[in-house]
């Protein structure tokens, strides 16, 4: 489809856009209780959660986001039933083939963190495909958290920094925090400013654990399948009243509402 006109955060949400959050991310759950809430097997959730992903990756490239992780499958979603596992990977492969032209056409560059081992051939080439062609886009950049874990992650950057370590190519002594992130998979992004988890549960479910370290939380009922723009507004303009310290006792007042006395 042809590009969407960009979206005035001031005309849509009622806020300046120096106060939405350069990087979102977002925990999605509730789709195997979206359809069991109405008969269906569990897959039928996923797959219309395609819908809302759909939804809320075009409305963060209008609105001027920088980056949007979706955390897609984790490590531990292998334990789930072999024929659930299947169809949700078909399902990925789906997804990336047939919403390419649509991520061109709005900018989006694509980006995987996880891991790549036990990923099927199908999925792997489609999404080889995708972060390829889209690697020159300036828009949004949509990080797909699939086959991922924070735990393997960090243990992963470690090794790599032992390895430099090995051969000589870094000294114990200057490892730093920003060493350690720049051996992570979301090396060259920035942190995540917020993030929000669907289903209304109250965990971080071995997600971004060394990034999210100073992000703000929020937590809606709505099952993901249910999650549309409307939830994402109310996400952004909960997260622009926030105050976000950093662990300063002085800092500004949060942004007001466009049309609101400071």
């Amino acid at each position: 489809m042809p590009t969407q006109p960009p979206l005035d955060p001031v005309a849509v949400l009622g806020l300046p856009r120096t106060a939405l959050p350069h990087h979102v991310a977002i925990i999605m759950d509730g789709n195997g209780r979206w359809a069991q809430q109405r008969g269906l097997p569990r897959i039928e959730g996923h797959r219309h959660a395609a819908d809302s992903v759909r939804d809320v990756v075009t409305h963060c490239a209008r609105l001027g986001i920088e980056c949007l992780t979706l955390y897609s499958f984790s490590l531990e979603n292998w334990r789930r039933p072999p024929d659930e596992v299947n169809a949700l990977m078909a399902l990925y492969a789906e997804y990336l083939a047939s919403e390419r032209q649509e991520i061109m056409d709005n900018d989006i560059r694509v980006v995987q963190i996880g891991q790549r081992e036990r990923l099927p051939t199908v999925v792997l080439r489609e999404l080889d495909t995708t972060v390829q062609l889209s690697q020159s886009n300036r828009g949004l950049t949509l990080c797909l958290a699939l086959n991922y874990g924070a735990r393997a992650e960090i243990v992963t950057a470690v090794r790599r920094l032992a390895e430099r370590v090995a051969r000589g190519e870094l000294r114990p002594a200057d490892i730093n925090e920003e060493t350690l992130s720049g051996a992570l998979y979301t090396a060259g992004l920035p942190d995540p400013d917020l993030v929000i988890r669907t289903a209304g549960e109250l965990r971080i479910s071995n997600f971004l654990l060394w990034q999210i370290s100073y992000a703000e939380l929020y937590v809606t009922p709505a099952l993901w399948p249910d999650f549309r723009a409307a939830d994402l507004y109310a996400a952004l303009r909960e997260y622009a009243r926030r105050v976000r310290r950093f662990g300063a006792v002085v800092e500004p007042a949060p942004a007001p509402l466009a049309g609101t006395q400071a």
